[in-house]
């Protein structure tokens, strides 16, 4: 029997998504579990309880942490179907949008999940139906488990930033990056090239959820339909072909729009998230685009913040050079260099 990769997650669980779909296109043997029944109990001692959690047949323990089991990936199944752009500058970029993805972006999938009504009735109940399952599992008892995950995700949402005060800085945030992408993308089309990177899953992770929940996903469709679509194609590339674009193509346009997001967004966010965590402060405060966003301090985006900036001073002076207009040109070098 072909020794395969076990992932455990949930379908409304954006990291899960795009750590399968990172799977599907690298044509990674696997199978993808929920987390519930038996294999709930299986993993009840991995820390953190995290989804997604991945093992290969010969593995002692469960990775988690989409981007690190990216990279072990990488390490382990070194081919042409890498998502890693094999120049140093646009993997630096593509990194870099990967991040804002799954640090950022991820407010507006949090937000609009579990700040209206009507998202928040109909994603308790889809994690309810995946979670609750067997002979027993009744629609009410399915909607009690959905009550409990709603006021759980509820309260913990001014932890991360999704408040009332917060939300024109959020939802802006989501239909910048619905316009930066609408023109750009389709099938065969990506940020760099025509082939996916770890930015285009970084995307694509929190997307695709956004993409199911009623009120974004309806603004996606008005917004963005070419988007809307893309993220159905991102699912399975594991028949696409493709290739990184040439150093002497332009950047696509798409990457601009998405570093100028980063530039004036989230970079700053994470230096005044960095030197809150340095003053000992609780509270992250600034101004984005003539707003302010405030939110609980936390280390481990300062984390995020340190390895992307030792990555950008790990590329080498040509490296640099050859994005460094990019990224001054978008307000994001000054947080880096």
């Amino acid at each position: 029997m072909q020794k395969h990769y076990r992932i455990v997650g949930g379908l409304g669980s954006p990291y899960s998504m795009k750590m399968r779909a990172v799977f599907r296109y690298r044509r990674l043997p696997h199978i993808f579990e929920m987390r519930n029944g038996a294999v709930r109990d299986e993993v009840a001692h991995v820390r953190p309880s995290i989804i997604p959690m991945v093992r290969g047949a010969d593995d002692a323990d469960w990775m988690v942490d989409s981007t690190p089991i990216i990279y072990e990936l990488e390490a382990r199944h070194a081919d042409d179907r890498s998502v890693l752009p094999d120049d140093r500058g646009d993997r630096f970029l593509a990194e870099l949008i990967e991040d804002f993805a799954d640090e950022w972006l991820t407010k507006a999938m949090f937000h609009y999940r579990w700040f209206y009504a009507t998202d928040r009735g109909f994603s308790s109940f889809w994690i309810a139906s995946d979670q609750v399952v067997g002979p027993n599992a009744s629609r009410s008892t399915r909607q009690a488990f959905a009550d409990q995950i709603t006021d759980r995700q509820v309260g913990r949402m001014a932890l991360v930033g999704c408040t009332e005060a917060n939300k024109p800085v959020i939802e802006r945030s989501y239909e910048r990056v619905l316009d930066a992408l609408e023109p750009q993308v389709g099938y065969g089309q990506f940020l760099y090239g025509t082939r996916p990177s770890i930015g285009d899953f970084g995307l694509f992770g929190q997307l695709k959820t956004l993409s199911d929940d009623p009120t974004p996903q309806w603004l996606m469709r008005q917004r963005a339909p070419t988007v809307c679509h893309w993220i159905r194609q991102l699912d399975d590339l594991s028949g696409l072909t493709g290739d990184w674009r040439q150093a002497s193509e332009p950047v696509s346009p798409a990457v601009l729009d998405l570093l100028g997001i980063c530039g004036d967004t989230y970079l700053p966010f994470l230096n005044a998230n960095e030197r809150a965590i340095r003053s000992d402060a609780h509270e992250v405060t600034l101004d984005i685009q003539g707003q302010e966003f405030s939110q609980p301090a936390f280390r481990y985006q300062a984390k995020c913040y340190s390895r992307l900036k030792g990555l950008y001073k790990g590329l080498d002076s040509a490296e640099k050079a050859r994005i460094n207009d990019v990224l001054d040109q978008t307000g994001c070098l000054k947080w880096l260099d």
